[in-house]
């Protein structure tokens, strides 16, 4: 499948979870940096780029797949959804503003645009294959898309028994879409938005009033946290991964001081030191 000029392709960091009872979870640093348009480009934009700044959007996306069982055929053995959403489940509609998801050709109309919120493609089938999916954002956010690729999984990794037809098959990819030096309307209208993270941003600076954008009028909108699905997303946040860490650390402290503790009773007490060579002990 070819690029155009303007698209970003990206392959982030899978994860696969839903087949054992403790799903992995851990954020895995993958960064999409958008370039910044060129002064050619950017004459066409009349919105001040604010130089030194930075925002991040961490972006989920990946496919849960059920088996049918019994409702299974030849020719359809799996429900799965296709979708792209929040690191921690948040509304992307302030920032995409549609995406496209491209199926397998042998799919009615292969080709599906989503054009709001959630953003997502459900289908049945039997088979395995690679979906494109391509992010386009908002006019303040960039002009350029974005092409994630996803390998649709249907079987878990162990199939020596049946597959459960209440249990999933979650395969995610954690990554995060940098945009720097965005302009001051695109910084106002999502600063305190909480799918987006803004850094500290320089002293004295005055933004414009905030513009909303159609699609996301509503704050609710979109927002996956109450997605039917959402019992089997993976966590990708940040502060449970660091409560995570710290719980593992104090786990293996422990382990080590007790393992001092039987090697110093395996070694027995220290012997009594001998005297120096020539001189008697008393």
């Amino acid at each position: 499948m070819s690029h155009s000029p303007q698209t970003s392709p990206l392959k982030g960091q899978q994860q696969q979870g839903a087949e054992d009872d403790d799903a992995p979870s851990a954020i895995k640093p993958s960064r999409l940096k958008i370039a910044v348009p060129s002064e050619e480009s950017d004459k066409k934009n009349v919105n001040k780029r604010l130089k030194d700044v930075e925002i991040s959007v961490p972006i989920v996306y990946g496919t849960i797949a059920f088996y049918l069982g019994r409702k299974a055929s030849e020719s359809q053995s799996h429900k799965w959804t296709v979708y792209v959403r929040g690191a921690s489940n948040e509304d992307l509609g302030v920032v995409v503003k549609k995406v496209v998801f491209q199926l397998h050709p042998s799919f009615n109309n292969p080709t599906r645009v989503v054009e709001s919120p959630p953003f997502q493609v459900s289908e049945c089938g039997w088979g395995e294959f690679e979906i494109a999916i391509s992010l386009f954002f908002h006019s303040d956010v960039c002009e350029k898309q974005v092409d994630l690729y996803h390998h649709l999984k249907l079987y878990p990794e162990d199939e020596s028994g049946p597959q459960n037809t209440k249990k999933p098959v979650v395969v995610e990819t954690y990554n995060e879409i940098v945009f720097p030096e965005p302009s001051e309307v695109f910084l106002a209208r999502v600063l305190n938005h909480p799918a987006v993270v803004v850094p500290k941003l320089p002293v004295g600076l005055n933004l414009p009033s905030p513009v909303a954008v159609d699609s996301v009028n509503d704050k609710e909108r979109g927002d996956t946290k109450d997605h039917p699905l959402s019992q089997w997303f993976l966590n990708f946040s940040e502060t449970d991964e660091l409560s995570k860490l710290a719980a593992a650390r104090q786990q293996v402290q422990a382990h080590i001081g007790k393992l001092r503790r039987q090697l110093s009773l395996m070694e027995g007490p220290p012997q009594q030191a001998k005297p120096p060579s020539g001189f008697d002990h008393t």
